[in-house]
């Protein structure tokens, strides 16, 4: 007598191709472009019924600058502060690498950047 294990909906297909874990990394400086690369990334996976886990909003990264605004050093000490702001999503994903390919031919958003790592499921 086989044993049901894991969650319903999740069971591997015995004629499937081998499945692999798929983690797309998106960096950017604006959050709202992210977000909505998030959300169509997450959508069309599910369209096809693959297994999630995401969006792990990883901490932000603050990239400052301090400098002096007169350019020659005379005058009142004032000082201009510059900040940057990077903010980074992981999405995994469960499928075939065949899929991923149409799950990612989606219209990037201006100013995301997309790392695509493939690793075998054991």
């Amino acid at each position: 007598m086989a044993m049901k294990s894991g969650k319903p909906g999740y069971e591997k297909d015995a004629g499937s191709s081998s499945v692999h874990k798929i983690r797309i990394t998106l960096t950017s400086r604006h959050v709202k472009n992210l977000e909505k690369v998030c959300a169509d990334l997450i959508g069309g996976a599910k369209a096809k019924d693959l297994r999630v886990k995401g969006p792990v909003r990883m901490p932000t990264k603050r990239l400052m600058i301090t400098t002096r605004k007169s350019p020659c050093g005379e005058g009142t000490n004032t000082w201009d502060r510059f900040e940057m702001r990077v903010h980074k999503r992981l999405i995994d994903l469960y499928s075939p690498p065949e899929v991923v390919k149409q799950i990612t031919s989606i219209s990037i958003e201006p100013g995301v950047d997309v790392e695509v790592t493939i690793a075998d499921v054991a």
